[in-house]
């Protein structure tokens, strides 16, 4: 990204009156951040939700000022940054309408690996629940997912550390920049975290870890991961929360069960009665639902149908799956350009017509 652009992009992070699903509107409207400081305010008060205020503010030279500020700070200390839309932003956040447009990176992530899953719980873990992470982590360790938390005390902490045990890479999604650690206690696992993964916040090198920074770093959490896991919560708690996040996302959500008279299994025994969550016993429990496969195995030979009409854009998705073998729903609809809520009554008429069939998880493949 030119440098003009990356200052027009952090600018329009910190433009009074414009969240990330704001900022995409414009964006998509203007073409380009740059173009939405420079646009008429004529055409800018067509623009569903922008109003009066949000104009003015954009008018405001501070923003840029600041901006480039925190541009010559990345610069100088080779900060990587991944807009929304480049090929290697997490392509599942990509399909989050408020997900962050710009994301701040350190370590060695490698997303080349499509299966994300994030495991969150309480601070105050209990020995059952450090027992189960362990156990978790090493079965589900063959099959190489990268482990997402949110580097926070108990539960978070302690799945990124089995994470690294096991040779698995792991992602921390901070609640502040880069400069920042927090609990800074856990400044002794910076390295081990950037040498076996890294690092991902949506802030700025010096902002601190405000409250209202955790609720935005959980929905990165359930955003990037294909599943995310409940560990233990207490009837209310940051971890609920980011389950309600990966629900409204569609994303797989498991909790793991506990004692009714335990206060830490509350929120996870919850979960599951209201139907919320999956029931997780054992790392199998995951496995089967995400339909992994160890990389030795074969998939099955299928019979394809024939003489099968397709409208155009049937047509479109069947072509891929055929060339690129099984994949998932919102996967998809970003490499077809089509939109999530229409791929999904796509393929469910193809599957009705015999052309693909659903697989656990999300994953579609053709027949």
């Amino acid at each position: 990204m030119l440098e003009e652009e990356i200052i027009a992009v952090l600018a329009l992070q910190k433009v009074k009156g414009i969240g990330d699903i704001i900022a995409k509107k414009l964006i998509a409207h203007c073409g380009s951040a740059k173009n939405v400081f420079a646009e008429k305010r004529a055409l800018l008060e067509k623009i569903n939700g922008i109003g009066t205020f949000t104009i003015k503010n954009l008018n405001d030279k501070q923003y840029f000022i600041r901006a480039e500020k925190e541009y010559k700070y990345i610069t100088k200390n080779n900060i990587k940054t991944t807009y929304f839309q480049d090929d290697d932003f997490p392509h599942r956040l990509k399909h989050c309408p408020d997900g962050p447009i710009l994301l701040f990176q350190d370590g060695n992530i490698n997303l080349q690996n499509n299966r994300i899953i994030s495991i969150v719980g309480s601070r105050k873990m209990t020995n059952y629940g450090r027992d189960f992470i362990k156990q978790l982590v090493e079965e589900v360790a063959p099959y190489n997912p990268i482990i997402v938390s949110g580097f926070a005390y108990g539960v978070d902490i302690t799945a990124q550390k089995e994470a690294i045990k096991n040779k698995l890479q792991t992602i921390a999604v901070l609640a502040h920049g880069l400069e920042q650690i927090y609990p800074k206690t856990h400044k002794k696992y910076i390295n081990q975290v950037n040498e076996n993964g890294g690092f991902y916040t949506e802030f700025w090198h010096d902002e601190e870890p405000l409250r209202e920074h955790f609720l935005k770093r959980n929905r990165i959490v359930a955003g990037i991961s294909e599943a995310t896991v409940i560990i233990e919560s207490a009837e209310k708690g940051g971890s609920l929360v980011t389950a309600d996040i990966a629900n409204s996302y569609s994303r797989d959500v498991f909790a793991v069960p506990g004692k009714t008279t335990d206060s830490l299994s509350k929120g996870c025994n919850n979960l599951i009665k209201y139907n919320k969550a999956g029931i997780l016993t054992s790392a199998q429990d995951l496995i089967d639902a995400l339909n992994w496969e160890l990389n030795d195995k074969q998939p099955l030979a299928v019979q394809k149908q024939l003489f099968v009409e397709l409208t155009s854009e049937e047509q479109i998705i069947y072509d891929y799956l055929l060339k690129n073998g099984k994949k998932y729903l919102d996967t998809i609809a970003l490499d077809c350009q089509i939109p999530v809520y229409k791929m999904a009554t796509l393929l469910f008429t193809m599957e009705m017509k015999g052309v693909v069939r659903p697989l656990q998880g999300k994953l579609f493949e053709v027949l």
